[in-house]
């Protein structure tokens, strides 16, 4: 189906495009207009939007450098499409979260930190030098013991020893150090100790010197070594390393032998005395950065310095944003490695509010994720404001109150994977509307409220919450029953959750959070599906199962099992192609030969979930198989790398991997993530069934369609930040609607009548 609007350079023509499951798409989409695309998931929508129109934008400002300045940049394939004419710069705002640079805070993401600084070194009393005085990543403003990190490490003596044995007896409880190691003899050989004395035994002088004596030189005999007390080893080896980057053994022994603790020098707040001894109007710029951003947006008001208007305007405008955006109860301290998808893809939006550059292409992934109805329309008016800068603005968008914004509406389908890639509508919301695709049908499709509640068969206990913004909540969080947690962005919901659920017995979380080790890992190592495919395809042949994997002997030898070669390229970074030696199929040829009810492995790897769950009849490939297809993943290739997977699909794969487990309590972020209005029905039939067979389920939600679903809903608020953190509602969904004034009863009432 083509779509052809009147003059060629007003809109974005897009021919022939054939990325991922699109199946030949023609599409002409106006500029400076907003344009919504729908469908379910899978059905292409990203593929059109991100992986060929921003892709090839990006693609065609890198090619406009010189050869030089490309040879710093990831260089891109050229998508699969026929042509492309009247593109503009493209910006994309994804839910990726921002770096975990422990460094980086909303503060310095968003620039406001940078102009706060300015301000201090022009107005702050007494005068402490220019504005990177100010700053905790150079050397002259950070705070010199923590340097410029706010915490310093402790490690606890007694999770690196037993203090029971001696050195002997494997006393160090440390990985990688015991008896016979090359670590231990530095010990138990240098004659510093008695290598048969307890460790409870050490004189003082002895347990000092043991744990923190300083690198030094030491001689038996004719042998001198190297020594470094038992903590300073394990600061150097462990804890000076990159926390993502260690073996997960590792890891977990870093973090049960060393707390964190705020940096008593500068309080936490990674600065110097002089910056911190700077004040304005009484107060310091740690002390700035450290309140919500809607009282900081008010303290910076009431500075009335001829000296630094404009600044002042600048910088009042871009706090204001971040209010309006629904992100005044951060601080501009906050970590960005902390922040929600959400929360990070608003903090991106933020920064191009204030651009004085117009016409480009912005493109939003689902900009309401973590939104609860009430912070939607001001997201809804940013949208427009985009627009009317003269941008045009592409959204992928699930939820019916931005269809009902937008000037065009792409729908695509009709389903997802191979079912999908096609337009099925294109017009304004009331052709939509009126229109018999999925998408039409369910615009205006509304969940009711239960004709009975499922009464609870215990109760979970929260005492004394007191997390982030949290205030003393109490809270009983029923058994047996479907729990709907919510509360605007900011209200405490994760706090309260995870924060006192997450580690209890039987409890199991299903976040949105990336999977590790994402490049190798797909559908089929993950959920252990591998194994009883691998051995279906040994015994069918005769051969071992090893030759099955990828990651084994049957990989192809010139990409390791990869299906593609990854290039160092100068300063490029890494560039992916196509392995030619086995194009991109992964195996060996004498691996393909081998075949299992006529498909070889690369054909079975490369099905979709609901093929593959009539391919595998019976047994545990069609156990594990069926649950991907319940949590809506049936259109997920079998080989599919885990790091294509969008934030609402991971959770819907970890949620069908923890199914199989005997947990009973089963914690969900926001399920709803990326789901079409059709595919919302038949999450809660599966939350349904789950909570049918003996579970407990509790989701933090904002979908209303949840809400009206649940038998019992804890409501925070009343605001967010430090206006929120109390529990405002607990009860059913009709006694919300029936009985209370807060801003979720307000929206929900409006949502069933």
């Amino acid at each position: 189906m083509t779509q052809h609007a009147a003059d060629g350079h007003h809109e974005i023509q897009v021919r022939g495009a054939r990325e991922n499951n699109l199946k030949g798409v023609d599409i002409d989409i106006p500029k400076r207009r907003l344009t919504v695309f729908t469908g379910v998931s899978g059905s292409g929508k990203s593929s059109l939007v991100f992986g060929t129109i921003a892709a090839e934008s990006q693609r065609l400002i890198n090619e406009t450098y010189t050869a030089f300045v490309q040879s710093f940049m990831t260089s891109a394939a050229r998508p699969d499409v026929d042509a492309m004419h009247n593109l503009t710069t493209a910006i994309v705002l994804d839910q990726e979260r921002m770096g975990v640079n422990s460094r980086s805070t909303v503060g310095t993401a968003t620039d406001a930190f940078t102009m706060l600084r300015i301000v201090f070194s022009r107005l702050g009393d007494p005068y402490v030098g220019t504005s990177s005085a100010f700053s905790f990543n150079t050397p002259e403003g950070m705070c010199p013991r923590c340097e410029g990190m706010g915490e310093v490490t402790a490690v606890d003596p007694d999770q690196l020893v037993d203090r029971e044995k001696s050195l002997n007896e494997d006393a160090i409880t440390v990985p990688n150090m015991g008896v016979g190691t090359y670590n231990w003899e530095t010990f138990a050989s240098t004659g510093l100790f008695d290598p048969d004395k307890k460790l409870k035994n050490y004189t003082d002088a002895e347990w000092e010197d043991f744990l923190y004596k300083p690198a030094t030189k030491v001689k038996i005999g004719t042998k001198s070594f190297n020594y470094e007390g038992l903590v300073v080893k394990i600061q150097r080896v462990y804890l000076n390393k990159d926390r993502e980057a260690m073996q997960p053994h590792i890891r977990a022994f870093a973090d049960r032998a060393v707390s964190f603790a705020d940096c008593p020098d500068c309080g936490g707040s990674r600065l110097s005395q002089a910056a911190l001894g700077s004040r304005i109007n009484g107060v310091n710029i740690a002390e700035c950065a450290a309140m919500q951003i809607s009282d900081l947006a008010a303290f910076v008001r009431g500075l009335d310095e001829p000296s630094v208007a404009p600044l002042l305007v600048n910088l009042i405008g871009l706090l204001d944003s971040l209010v309006e955006i629904g992100l005044g109860y951060l601080s501009l301290d906050r970590s960005t490695g902390t922040l929600s998808g959400g929360e990070a893809q608003r903090v991106k939006m933020v920064r191009h509010l204030g651009s004085s550059l117009t016409d480009v292409t912005y493109v939003f992934d689902e900009p309401t994720t973590g939104l609860h109805p009430h912070d939607i329309a001001r997201m809804n008016d940013l949208l427009i404001r985009l627009r009317d800068k003269g941008n045009t603005v592409l959204v992928v968008e699930h939820k019916p109150e931005v269809i009902e914004i937008a000037d065009h509406v792409v729908d695509l389908g009709p389903g997802a994977g191979q079912h999908g890639g096609e337009i099925c509508y294109y017009g304004d919301v009331a052709g939509l509307r009126a229109s018999d695709t999925l998408t039409g049908r369910h615009l205006d499709h509304r969940a009711r409220l239960r004709e009975t509640f499922r009464k609870p068969s215990g109760h979970l206990s929260i005492k004394g919450a007191a997390q982030h913004n949290l205030r003393d909540v109490d809270v009983e969080i029923p058994l047996g029953v479907l729990t709907v947690v919510t509360g605007v962005a900011g209200s405490g919901k994760s706090s309260l959750i995870h924060g006192n659920l997450a580690g209890r017995d039987g409890v199991v979380v299903a976040d949105q959070s990336p999977i590790r080790g994402s490049r190798r890992s797909n559908p089929a190592t993950y959920t252990g599906l591998l194994n009883p495919v691998r051995n279906a395809f040994a015994k069918a042949n005769g051969v071992k199962a090893a030759l099955f994997s990828a990651n084994s002997e049957g990989a192809c030898p010139t990409c390791n099992g990869l299906g593609l070669i990854f290039t160092d390229v100068a300063m490029m970074g890494q560039v992916a192609s196509v392995c030619e030696q086995c194009e991109g199929l992964r195996f060996t040829p004498e691996v393909l030969t081998y075949t299992l009810n006529g498909k070889n492995i690369s054909e079975v790897l490369g099905m979709p979930v609901e093929e593959a769950v009539d391919f595998f009849p019976s047994g545990q490939a069609h156990a594990i198989v069926s649950r991907l297809a319940d949590v809506g993943l049936g259109y997920l290739r079998l080989g599919q790398p885990l790091n294509t997977l969008s934030g609402g699909e991971r959770q819907r794969l970890k949620l069908a991997i923890h199914m199989a487990e005997d947990r009973s309590v089963y914690v969900l972020d926001e399920p709803t993530t990326g789901l079409h209005l059709a595919d919302v029905d038949q999450l809660l039939a599966l939350l349904d069934r789950l909570v049918d067979s003996g579970n407990t389920v509790i989701a933090i939600e904002h979908h209303q369609a949840v809400m009206a679903h649940a038998d019992w809903i804890v409501d925070l608020g009343p605001g967010a930040g430090h206006d929120g953190g109390q529990v405002v509602f607990t009860g059913t969904p009709a006694e919300l609607i029936a009985d209370a004034d807060t801003l979720t009863a307000r929206h929900l009432r409006d949502y069933v009548a």
